[in-house]
């Protein structure tokens, strides 16, 4: 009777002990694998074979939030390549993706994404005035399911023109170039205007050439511009333009024509100078934006950004073969030099 009951106590220990495994293992085991993140971004600069400074400013941001591509976030890539008639349909593929965050490096891509969706949230990374231009409601209180960071471009076309006289003076008549498509022309001849009234004050003559169609009309648009003894060329950083731009420094050296940039990324093809926000950092700060975002933060409680880093870059080589001597005032204030 005792042995009986020996055994019935060691059935009970030996089925509490297995329980107890079962139990614990069973969570293990059933456990579903963490959540990858998907993520759409439409950028302007870049292609899917060299996606640029930008992209990999991005990267080096999400990474340093402990975000790794192919392990907890898959990032979908898009580039408009100079093709701004592509947009609609790039951002409209990522919608139907059902992305969870939604990155926009263009204006253009933004307003489409704004009409095309209210759920997912919209990350933007652009050289405008959001609030001018309709995105937000503010800059404290964007509203909606949008938010990012402005850089500013547009604010700081009069300080780029004051230093283009501070580097050459005596300049006195410069062409403007752009290229408008459907969905940019109203901002493109805003932009315009943002360098018209200070150029004025400043005793320069602006003319405002507009490009239609880059791969065709790029040398034609140059020929005419100096024929009116021009001392320099601004480029409004307009998508279209973008892959030209190699093109567009080579036309300028050609016809001995400074050129000053909205971005850097002129300069460093052979360009005169620039001055921007810093756009690498601009996109680090963007990954913020979307770490949040993922975290269950809304973008409407996130206050649009303005940049605090700004570079004024000279091309010494440029300036060199152009036979211009840019005063050492001008080069003192420089953050960067490229010789």
């Amino acid at each position: 009777m005792e042995s009986a009951g020996k055994n019935m106590k060691s059935k009970i220990t030996v089925f509490a002990l297995w329980a107890m495994l079962s139990a614990l293992s069973f969570p293990v085991g059933a456990q579903q694998p963490a959540k990858i993140s998907r993520i759409g971004f439409v950028s302007s600069t870049g292609s899917p074979n060299n996606p640029g400074a930008n992209v990999e400013a991005f990267r080096q941001g999400m990474r340093e939030l402990g975000y790794v591509e192919g392990k907890n976030i898959q990032v979908e890539y898009r580039y408009i390549e100079g093709k701004s008639e592509r947009t609609p349909s790039l951002v409209s593929e990522l919608i139907q993706l059902k992305v969870d965050v939604l990155i926009s490096a263009a204006l253009s891509a933004t307003r489409v994404a704004k009409k095309e969706t209210k759920k997912i949230p919209i990350v933007f990374n652009i050289p405008d005035d959001p609030v001018a231009v309709g995105l937000v409601e503010s800059l404290a209180r964007p509203g909606g399911n949008i938010t990012g960071v402005a850089r500013l471009g547009r604010e700081l076309s009069g300080k780029r023109l004051e230093l283009l006289t501070e580097a050459i003076p005596g300049i006195k008549r410069v062409v403007i170039l752009y290229s408008p498509t459907n969905i940019l022309t109203t901002s493109s001849r805003r932009n315009y205007e943002d360098y018209e009234a200070p150029a004025r004050a400043l005793k320069i003559t602006p003319q405002l050439i507009h490009v239609r169609n880059p791969s065709q009309d790029l040398d034609g648009a140059i020929r005419e511009a100096v024929k009116g003894n021009l001392n320099g060329l601004i480029i409004i950083d307009t998508t279209p333009l973008f892959p030209y731009r190699e093109k567009i420094v080579e036309l300028a050296f050609k016809h001995r024509l400074p050129l000053l940039a909205e971005t850097t990324i002129w300069v460093e093809a052979g360009g005169l100078m620039s001055y921007s926000a810093n756009e690498p950092e601009s996109y680090r700060r963007i990954a913020t934006y979307v770490d949040k975002v993922l975290k269950g933060t809304k973008p409407a409680d996130l206050p649009v950004e303005q940049p605090t880093k700004f570079e004024f870059v000279i091309n010494l080589k440029t300036a060199s073969a152009l036979n211009l001597t840019i005063p050492q005032s001008v080069l003192y204030r420089a953050d960067r030099v490229i010789r």
